[in-house]
């Protein structure tokens, strides 16, 4: 199996290559094989590819938002018509089932594309009158932007970040994760395909060293990142010695809080999204799971026998429900946790192994795991494990409940299942996080803004609250009589 691209870099509308940089392998997280070969950036790589957007952003910003609409929306349709194709790709790059690539991945790309497009024309400032005089603001784009991706949705991110920056008129080069190279050099293409002027969005590779070099290039004027709290830490330490803008779109551990009076089967659905999904890769998930006494044994029950039911198994099968984890040492990262998770006096309810998928012996493959009777001070309550582990934790009443969520230096996501609206609505003013849900977990539709609070980020994506974080406003006095002036 084979995903090899034409070349690791994708520059000013074309493919590009310098086999100087440092080489790294793509792997398929099912099989443990290698599937392309590629190249870490040069710094004449990240200079060529820097140097395109700026000249680039000149010419796109000269547009009428309507024709860079149309381009954005040209390409959201251009991955629909490849939906299939994309899918695969990141399967492939990431493990994830087909199952849910087909509907989570390049659609919600696509979605982000036609989102931003359309309104694009609407991107502007207001009148503003001072008497006899005015004042007018715009709303003008930053320059070249980056993005710096993460592993777990390499073609939703790209989208993610390209779509509200092009539509006010910015540049962006987007560095990948180096676990996940594949996918954003596809949507490169199609946005040249698209009518992008050549340079707009630009796809450079690399690990680390690549990041911070694009992160403090002082042609760059935005670094949105998604990634993990310490690499916010670093990333947003060099932007700030540039004074460049930042949204930081970092790690959480999230609360998803079951009240008594919920619907079982709809508490324990949420909860399986909230930490399987992605194979609970996911930012956002509520991995600390608050179920309330009075529904604590027919909550567990129930969850036991759904969670063993998940089917694992070849990601290109689209009956398959669960893929392995992205990477070893991901894999090697989750195992160890569960480890420590049964050594600090956890009650692995199900799962906590090693499944064996015949043909995937190589794999990265993590069981669906379950702990309970976890207490707040365990290791697996308090850090980012990013697999498939949940850690159910057992709560008496509402104040209690609220404070433990809240005692955390995250504050990315939250959740509450109950069927008294009131409190759902009480207990949600509470919760200190960015992006909460009501009786269901992990939707995120472009039209609502995703980000976090506390340690888990700076700024939001998606609606248009991120218009707001790629652009600045101008401002303009209009003075209409005779100048006063006492000098």
């Amino acid at each position: 199996m084979r995903a090899q691209p034409v070349a690791s870099h994708y520059i000013d509308g074309a493919y590009a290559e310098d086999a100087a940089g440092d080489p790294f392998d793509s792997i398929y997280p099912a099989t443990g094989e290698v599937i392309a070969r590629l190249h870490s950036a040069t710094p004449a790589i990240i200079e060529r590819a820097v140097e395109s957007a700026a000249r680039a952003q000149t010419q796109w910003a000269a547009l009428r938002p309507v024709e860079r609409g149309r381009v954005l929306r040209r390409a959201a349709d251009l991955i629909m018509a490849r939906n299939r194709e994309l899918s695969e790709l990141e399967t492939l790059d990431t493990g994830k089932p087909l199952q849910e690539t087909l509907v989570a991945d390049a659609t919600s790309g696509a979605e982000a594309l036609e989102f931003f497009g359309g309104i694009a024309p609407t991107i502007n400032g207001e009148i503003i009158p001072l008497g006899g005089d005015f004042a007018y603001t715009k709303r003008v784009p930053l320059g070249v932007c980056v993005g710096i991706g993460a592993w777990n949705y390499p073609t939703q991110i790209a989208c993610w970040k390209a779509a509200p920056a092009l539509a006010c008129g910015n540049a962006m080069v987007f560095k990948p994760s180096e676990t996940t190279p594949l996918c954003a050099l596809k949507i490169a293409e199609i946005l040249t395909e698209a009518g992008a002027p050549a340079g707009l969005f630009n796809v450079v590779q690399g690990l680390g060293p690549v990041g911070a070099a694009l992160a403090t290039h002082p042609r760059v004027a935005k670094v949105s990142l998604t990634g993990s709290v310490p690499t916010g830490r670093k990333v947003y330490a060099a932007a700030a010695e540039g004074m460049k803008h930042v949204t930081m779109e970092l790690g959480g551990k999230s609360p998803l809080i079951v009240f008594d009076d919920a619907d079982v089967e709809d508490a324990v659905g949420g909860a399986m999204l909230g930490n399987f999904y992605s194979t609970g890769q996911v930012c956002s998930n509520g991995t600390r799971v608050f179920v309330q006494a009075g529904i604590r044994d027919r909550f567990l029950a129930r969850l036991a026998e759904r969670t063993a039911a998940i089917r694992i198994g070849d990601p290109m099968d689209e009956d398959v429900q669960l893929g392995p984890v992205v990477s070893a040492a991901q894999h090697a990262k989750v195992m160890n946790y569960i480890q420590i998770g049964k050594a600090e006096g956890a009650e692995c309810l199900v799962g906590g192994g090693l499944p064996r998928v015949q043909g995937f012996e190589g794999g990265f493959w993590v069981e669906p795991t379950v702990f309970t009777r976890v207490q707040d001070q365990m290791t697996i309550a308090r850090e980012e494990i990013f697999g498939p582990v949940m850690a159910v934790l057992d709560f008496e009443d509402e104040d209690e409940v609220i404070a433990r969520a809240n005692g955390t230096d995250f504050g990315l996501s939250a959740g509450v299942f109950t069927g008294d609206l009131a409190r759902a609505h009480r207990v949600a003013d509470r919760l200190q996080a960015g992006t909460l849900w009501i009786n269901a977990y992990n939707l995120a539709p472009v039209e609502v803004p995703f980000g976090g609070s506390k340690m888990s980020g700076v700024g939001r994506e998606n609606s248009r609250a991120a218009i707001e974080h790629y652009t600045e406003i101008k401002s303009v006095y209009v003075g209409t009589g005779p100048v006063e002036s006492a000098y």
